[in-house]
């Protein structure tokens, strides 16, 4: 087994430079409240590098999520349909609002949702769409939009994964993941491609909703407009919460954005270390699948057993070589909370069952990697 203290574990998270003088900077400032210097350079570093309509930094994804199921109006019996393979945070921030989630089985060829399911889980009582782009990788966006008007449904995505990313359209057309539903979200949690600790943003893209989304963001009062000088006071106006993101937090995250891009193609390049390594062995794997319609933001390296039991055995055995390998999700449609309203998902099942995934950070040593790798028997077996 190889030494404790050299353990790869599952994640690192990537420091650059400036974190600190930004946060000293922050704190000179005077304003440690959400709102501030560093928040509005998060949000104009959004708007202006995707073109998103207007962006509004969180505390975290999920808060972003329940802004997003604030501002579409969900009601006790409210529907939404989203992937029975997803994180929590996707359905309790609807069901906190009494929806019903309707859970979307996945694809064969990637652990997002069928997006040929859709239309079949749709009734009188559906009012939104959740798309999810697991491991950073885009969902089939214009088939879901076109389902979604003609229904007179909601988009919303959860683009927690998939910062930097983008789906392409069938003229060739690039449009960044979070920037085509009415509404969408990104994480900057601990285990994201930049990161500050625990944070989040909710974008949006439908005109009609960015008003109300400001007070929503500011407890439920017009306090953000007060600021601009259009009201002489400001007051409760609506339902909301404290959402905004600490300045301590858009100070860092204001640093780690700076360096998006390169932070992406090191991971990328790690990505592709993997995958030319796991194209080689012998066993039955399912390699991730980047679909010709989305782009590839190096988030996630996950590969698909032929069972359970070959699942548990890898990740025993890269236990032994003191690798941090992790399976993901469940199934919420099997969980306790996940109700009824559900279609089959068996592929969901099989993701759940044999997906896991391996340490991708920047700065990982791959080659280091490569060679615990090629010590595990059972990588190696015909």
């Amino acid at each position: 087994m190889a030494p404790r203290d050299m353990y790869i574990p599952f994640n690192k998270m990537h420091v650059t430079k400036n974190e600190l003088s930004f946060i000293d900077d922050a704190i000179a400032g005077g304003n440690l409240a959400g709102d501030g210097k560093y928040s509005r350079k998060c949000q104009l570093f959004f708007e202006e590098s995707f073109g998103f309509r207007k962006c509004l930094m969180t505390s975290s994804c999920t808060d972003a999520l329940e802004m997003a199921a604030i501002l579409i109006d969900v009601e006790p019996g409210d529907e939404i349909i989203m992937p029975a393979f997803t994180f929590v945070s996707t359905a309790n921030a609807f069901v906190l609002r009494g929806a019903k989630p309707v859970f979307c089985d996945s694809r064969a060829d990637h652990p997002n949702m069928d997006e040929s399911l859709i239309e079949s889980l749709i009734t009188r009582r559906t009012k939104a769409i959740v798309v999810v782009h697991y491991a950073g990788m885009a969902c089939k966006m214009d088939v879901i939009m076109d389902i979604a008007q003609r229904h007179n449904l909601i988009v919303i995505e959860d683009a927690a994964q998939a910062v930097g990313s983008y789906y392409i359209n069938d003229s060739g057309v690039k449009h960044p993941l979070g920037g085509i539903g009415h509404l969408g979200t990104i994480s900057f949690d601990g285990q994201k491609n930049v990161s500050c600790g625990e944070g989040g943003i909710l974008i949006v893209n439908d005109e009609k909703f960015v008003g109300r989304a400001e007070i929503v963001w500011q407890k439920g009062t017009n306090r953000t407009a007060f600021f601009r000088g259009e009201v002489d006071k400001y007051g409760w106006v609506d339902i909301g919460s404290n959402f905004t993101m600490s300045e301590l937090n858009a100070a860092f995250l204001f640093a780690q954005l700076q360096n998006l891009s390169q932070i992406i193609q090191e991971r990328q390049s790690i990505w592709e270390t993997y995958a030319e390594f796991f194209r080689s062995v012998e066993i039955d794997l399912q390699l991730p699948h980047v679909p010709d319609w989305s782009t590839n933001n190096g988030h996630i390296f996950y590969l698909v057993s032929q069972d359970e039991q070959s699942r548990t055995r890898l990740l025993q055995e890269m236990k032994s070589q003191s690798i941090g390998a992790l399976f993901h999700y469940q199934n919420l449609s099997k969980s306790i909370m996940g109700g009824e309203n559900s279609g089959s998902t068996p592929l969901c099942n099989r993701y759940a069952d044999c997906l896991f995934r391996l340490p991708l950070y920047v700065g990982i040593d791959t080659d280091e990697m490569q060679k615990r790798f090629r010590a595990i028997p059972l990588l190696h077996q015909s």
